[in-house]
């Protein structure tokens, strides 16, 4: 309004005067067309940016609803699930700097749109092993197709099965040897991960600054928050469609579905994981398409034409307007830069707040890393729910509320005038609270399911035996029965059998879903006296587990949303308590620090202790440990939310210290932030120091992977 307050004021002072001047008229009419290209312009590239971020939000989440269904399509463990979900920071890390520096010099718009080709080329690779190795396989009991005609599943005598049955069987084993041998097809989707976080790099650093420069100073701040409100949205349609893509059998269109004979309830049930990867491709490539068609440059706005925004840019940024120096100037330039470069690094370091607040985030972040990634597969083996369910909720409400906590951390700092302390205070409650609500979560678990052999004996009590031994009983003594199988079919008596051949059935009715297994001596061996019937699938858990997943969405949703308004103060901290020409330096270090030593290890080691509490590991069919089929519901808990509670409660510790350092150093009058926006100091920085102006309160709601991380 000020502009063109000025503008109008300027107009009518041209028309008083005699005569009228038309070079100046020009002037004026060609400035109107510049100013109104100029907001055209940006706004386009606005749109387009925020469907980029949209794009890459909704890749980044389909992936983590994947995790499951990845891990049993190509019979890997969770550790290793958790080498493929790091990849993604690899691949960020590997071109960030190179992205940062030579981007700024080049066609900023093209890098973008370049980009985003490549993340679509590597979310294409991701579901590129489903077209090469062949139609899934499960381990299920081969019933005939004629159903008058039977197949004993304890083999008692294998004279009892035709020769030509076992011959072709073992030539169908040999021939998915030869085919699996190759299959080690999991290592595409590492790749194309890897391949999509390159993608990635550029948006974030070149469209932010594309904005920043071009936008009219008071509408930057507007312009990037509009753009993180729609990255908060991708995840939310990522899960969906997660959701969604899970529900379908894995080679739908290639096979008939009615000969498939598991339900997405079956642990062995992969969904069509691939589907949302081209999708997400397809999405990705048309999110860069307007990229190629934007200028390199657009109209710098009136009032910014000659003015330097913040002390950073005149204190590095060399204009393009300046004469250019002696090749010789712009070396001691460098040199001059290159030696500034430790003792900012050690000014940087020697900032205790920094240094402690960083520790703190670097933890906390491994906490919800962990969490988050493998979230997906607590949920389907401690309440027994389908992978289509767990991500629609997860979609559905959890992210949503991690929307409305960061919204509310923003609003709270502005609402109540937040100083520096007050902050920290906010952070650290945030923090405490959200751990203290997951503590709960250890009394809304499940009980085990009642596998024989496994987590009960076929007596019906705890096994004391090796696991493997323990599948052995004397109801089923008299089969040849191999442990490596895991076809579980439930019995009449509510108890899970691991195979139709270790609960003794001798008969089977039926095929696909349908089929029914008679005379089973182990199943009601000792509470009957006669052999009992079984059927396809294992039985269902405890009647007490649908309550507990009620309260533990409940709980969860609140701990979300509790964890989430710390956020957005905490990141204030981080700007306030450095120097402003530090602000640039210590954010690259944060976040390389949180991708390094938080986004990269925190999947891998969540996993290899996930690994630990299995119970029966699936097996390949040329051998070797696959997927594991069957978790120890109490110890999967104890060891999920223990490690994420631990490493929480850690980074409480030092977010206390932070606290602690900045109450001693800062005096009282400064702990509060007043209406005309004077902000609290930090140590004993001068309040000019400290000031953050509006574009870095609204890009202070970032946070490295904020949107799929949570």
């Amino acid at each position: 309004m000020e502009v063109s307050s000025k503008e109008n004021t300027h107009f009518f002072s041209n028309n008083t005067i005699l005569p009228v001047d038309r070079s100046s008229f020009k002037s004026e009419s060609s400035a109107s067309k510049e100013k109104q290209s100029c907001c055209g312009g940006i706004k386009i590239f606005l749109g387009a940016l925020s469907f980029v971020y949209f794009a890459k939000a909704l890749s980044g989440s389909y992936l983590k609803s994947t995790i499951t269904q990845i891990e049993r399509r190509f019979d890997i463990p969770s550790s290793l699930v958790g080498v493929i979900d790091g990849s993604f920071e690899i691949g960020n890390l590997l071109i960030i700097i190179l992205v940062s520096y030579f981007g700024a010099k080049l066609h900023r718009p093209r890098i973008i749109g370049a980009g985003c080709l490549i993340m679509s080329a590597g979310t294409f690779l991701i579901a590129m092993p489903q077209f090469f190795m062949g139609r899934y396989r499960y381990e299920r009991f081969p019933s005939t197709i004629n159903s008058t005609v039977s197949l004993s599943p304890c083999l008692q005598d294998k004279s009892q099965t035709p020769l030509s049955a076992l011959e072709k069987s073992q030539a169908k084993i040999n021939a998915g040897c030869e085919k699996e041998a190759g299959s080690s097809m999991w290592i595409y989707v590492l790749l194309g991960n890897l391949l999509r976080g390159i993608g990635e790099t550029p948006i974030q650093p070149l469209g932010i600054a594309y904005i920043d420069d071009y936008a009219v100073e008071e509408n930057a701040a507007l312009y990037i928050g509009c753009v993180q409100t729609v990255a908060i949205i991708g995840p939310i349609f990522g899960f969906l469609l997660g959701s969604l893509c899970a529900k379908l059998y894995v080679d739908i269109g290639f096979v008939d579905l009615d000969s498939v004979t598991i339900s997405p309830k079956d642990v062995q049930w992969v969904g069509a994981w691939w589907l949302g990867y081209l999708i997400a491709g397809l999405i990705s490539i048309l999110a860069g398409i307007p990229f190629w068609f934007l200028p390199r440059h657009l109209p710098r706005p009136e009032g910014r034409k000659d003015s330097s925004t913040s002390s950073e840019h005149s204190k590095f940024i060399t204009e393009d307007n300046k004469d250019q120096g002696t090749s010789s100037w712009q070396q001691a330039k460098l040199a001059e830069m290159a030696k500034d470069f430790l003792p900012s690094l050690k000014n940087l370091f020697g900032n205790p707040v920094y240094i402690l607040y960083l520790c703190a985030s670097i933890i906390q972040f491994n906490s919800l890393i962990g969490m988050v990634t493998y979230k997906p597969k607590y949920i389907e083996q401690q309440y027994g729910q389908t992978s289509s369910k767990t991500n629609f909720v997860i979609g559905l409400i959890n992210i949503p509320a991690v929307a409305f906590g960061i919204f509310s951390g923003g609003l709270i700092m502005k609402r109540f005038g937040v100083g520096v302390v007050g902050a920290a205070k906010l952070s650290l409650g945030s923090s405490f609270f959200g751990y203290l609500l997951l503590l709960s979560l250890f009394a809304m678990g499940c009980g085990n399911s009642e596998v024989a052999g496994l987590t009960v004996s076929y007596h019906g009590a705890e096994p004391v035996s090796d696991h493997e031994q323990a599948l052995f009983a004397e109801c089923n003594s008299g089969c040849s029965c191999s442990t490596n199988n895991w076809d579980p079919v439930c019995g009449e008596d509510g108890v899970t059998y691991v195979s139709p051949c270790l609960a003794g059935c001798r008969a089977s009715n039926g095929t696909g879903k349908n089929t029914v297994f008679f005379n089973c001596s182990c199943v009601g061996t000792f509470e009957s006296s006669q052999s009992s019937s079984a059927v396809v699938g294992p039985c269902q858990k405890g009647n007490e587990c649908p309550k507990m997943f009620l309260y533990f969405l409940v709980i969860s949703v609140i701990t979300s949303y509790t964890l989430s308004v710390g956020g957005t103060p905490g990141y204030i901290l981080l700007l306030r308590c450095i120097k402003p020409h530090l602000k640039s330096f210590a954010l690259g270090i944060y976040t390389l620090a949180i991708r390094v030593l938080a986004g990269i290890p925190a999947p891998v080691y969540f996993g290899v202790a996930i690994d630990t509490t299995c119970l029966k590991w699936g097996s390949k069919r040329c051998g070797g440990r696959g997927a594991c089929r069957l978790y120890d519901s109490i110890a999967l808990r104890y060891v999920y939310l223990g490690l994420t509670l631990v490493l929480g409660t850690v980074s409480i510790f030092f977010s206390v210290a932070v606290l602690w350092v900045l109450r001693k150093k800062s005096s009282p009058q400064d702990e509060t932030l007043s209406a005309n926006g004077e902000r609290g100091t930090c140590g004993t920085k001068s309040r000019k120091d400290n000031f953050v102006n509006s574009d870095q309160l609204i890009q202070s709601t970032y946070w490295p992977e904020k949107e799929t991380r949570l």
